[in-house]
């Protein structure tokens, strides 16, 4: 969830200034899509490059096609195989996942609701890209679900990619009756059953985190016994600025957590080579939930 501190767009109407920086930040990322993995041989050079200032307001549409294309796809490495020697272990008692059990290299990059289509394409494609393991929870009701089926569903069925029930339309659940959480749930999960050929339980995350009793017992009664949150966050519900996403991205980035993030919002995507390096850099390992958990079958 957003940080009401985070720093926001460049405000500051010189238009001359911004033009010089989109240059300058196009070369940079020119210049970090052409590095490999062999020339990024420790932490210090990724969070030299982590510290260069993000765009933000105007300035940053200039170059969202490149910058997405070079976070993408100009890594300089073939994608990494599925993470190897897992144990899957069992679901913890209490229903409530907010971290990866015991000490690890394992991160669960997991992103919420959908609401910009080319948000969840340009992710879905650095996913195919770079082998990049990830977790969607997803809102039926944005387009983006259907308007990228097709470039979607392959990484779904591969299970490089897992589906997560979001709810269909993102209420707070513990405001309304529980049978408008029933109804939430349940059609969400036919969704994504019809579409993408899921079954997303036991894999559940209320929105906005908020969850009580009768949340839980709902979503219990319809398999979704995991209520799953999360240990770090991009803070990128609402729209802020690059440098804030790799600030938490360097925060948060480490062994056994489980990261949240959104489908929401341009930023994210202008940074994707930087979140790789980041990710090479301290050996992580990504992965969905269903290669950590044991899921009870009945």
């Amino acid at each position: 969830m957003a940080n009401s501190s985070a720093e926001g767009p460049d405000g500051d109407g010189r238009p001359m200034q911004k033009v010089v920086h989109v240059v300058s930040e196009l070369n940079r990322r020119l210049f970090l899509g052409s590095l490999s993995a062999a020339v990024l041989a420790g932490v210090g050079v990724v969070d030299t490059v982590l510290r260069a200032p993000g765009r933000g307001g105007a300035a940053a549409v200039a170059g969202d096609s490149m910058a997405a294309t070079i976070g993408a796809r100009g890594l300089g490495a073939a994608p990494p195989p599925p993470p190897a020697a897992i144990v899957r272990v069992a679901l913890p008692g209490g229903g409530v996942l907010n971290k990866l059990p015991g000490k690890g290299d394992l991160m669960a990059l997991t992103l919420d609701d959908g609401v910009n289509a080319d948000v969840v394409r340009l992710y879905t494609e650095f996913a195919r890209d770079t082998g990049v393991r990830l977790t969607y929870f997803v809102n039926g009701v944005y387009d983006s679900w259907t308007a990228n089926q097709a470039l979607l569903r392959p990484l779904v069925e591969s299970r490089q990619i897992q589906l997560g029930n979001h709810t269909w339309s993102h209420p707070d659940l513990t405001t309304v009756p529980a049978s408008r959480v029933a109804q939430e749930i349940s059609r969400n999960d036919a969704f994504l059953k019809k579409n993408y050929g899921v079954d997303a339980a036991p894999f559940f995350r209320p929105p906005y985190g908020n969850h009580n009793s009768t949340v839980n017992g709902v979503a219990g009664s319809l398999g979704y016994t995991a209520t799953t949150l999360w240990s770090g966050s991009l803070a990128d519900s609402t729209v802020i600025t690059e440098a804030y996403i790799l600030r938490m991205a360097q925060q948060y980035f480490t062994g056994q957590t489980i990261v949240l993030g959104h489908l929401n919002h341009p930023p994210v995507t202008h940074v994707f080579g930087q979140l790789r390096e980041l990710i090479r850099a301290r050996s992580l390992r990504t992965v969905t939930l269903d290669e950590v958990f044991a899921v009870p079958t009945s």
